[in-house]
């Protein structure tokens, strides 16, 4: 799936304040200052047939959206992760938690997994930097990863490629051990410039996809190349669909002096 977000989110979600960060803001609203181009949250929108011809959306890992006089999903039958800005109303949400008014809504890139080549990872996959986003939309639930991150750009439109791969042992008894991914990303040339920002959503359990955590609760290290620290890793907390991450003391995303660029966001694939 190919997808480029547009400018709707860019000034919403990445001033330099968001990559300082504290703590997760997740599913709580995250604003810079008043207006509709806000989003309030991050979910997967889930079709509810093969056409899309309904859906409802997955807040977090308790709590369903039944989107109100929207219609189809404007992703037909393909499961996403979207940032949204919406209004709770009232009546009834039948078997959902709350019945809500969409706003906006406006897709990520939405990936499987890819498989892991050993020692032919970087080659596969690249090896160049980026700094992870330490705040939403940065996050672990309903089964995802998903990932803000700023990078070196021309800002030409030059395509970057980002993967997520299981690194871990399946055998292992140990979390540390087990639960292990790395974010790769390959900038195909196109690394030097100012910051700019991509945000990315994974699905943990696909083909590639780490083991099933059979209920429970487990620590999932995401390991990446971090521009200023060079190997860097973070935990979240971790359960095979219903799970949910915070990074309150790890995993810090650094900017520099520049600021960040927000006219332009990097095409990803």
């Amino acid at each position: 799936m190919k997808t480029t977000i547009r400018t709707i989110t860019a000034a919403a979600l990445l001033a330099v304040t968001a990559l300082i960060s504290s703590s997760c803001l997740k599913d709580t609203g995250y604003y810079y200052g008043p207006g509709i181009f806000f989003p309030d949250a991050v979910v997967t929108v889930k079709p509810l047939d093969d056409q899309g011809s309904s859906f409802y959306m997955q807040l977090d890992d308790n709590t369903t959206l039944l989107p109100v006089g929207y219609g189809a999903s404007p992703y037909k039958g393909d499961e996403v992760r979207a940032f949204v800005k919406y209004t709770e109303v009232g009546g009834d949400a039948g078997e959902y938690d709350k019945a809500v008014k969409l706003i906006w809504i406006e897709s990520l890139l939405t990936k499987e997994m890819a498989p892991d080549k050993g020692s032919n990872n970087a080659y596969e996959y690249g090896s160049d930097p980026v700094e992870i986003i330490k705040g939403f939309p940065t996050v672990v639930e309903d089964g995802y990863m998903t990932l803000g991150f700023i990078t070196y750009s021309a800002g030409f439109g030059g395509q970057h490629d980002v993967n997520l791969i299981y690194t871990g042992n399946p055998d292992a008894t140990e979390d540390s051990e087990k639960y292990v991914v790395e974010f790769r990303h390959d900038a195909n040339g196109d690394t030097y410039g100012k910051f700019l920002e991509g945000y990315v959503a994974f699905r943990l359990d696909g083909v590639d996809g780490l083991p099933d955590t059979e209920g429970k609760t487990v620590k999932l290290t995401l390991k990446w190349n971090s521009i200023r620290y060079g190997d860097r890793s973070v935990q979240f907390d971790y359960c095979t669909r219903e799970s949910s991450g915070e990074i309150d003391g790890a995993g810090d995303a650094e900017g520099t002096d520049e600021g960040i660029d927000t006219s332009n966001l990097l095409k990803l694939q």
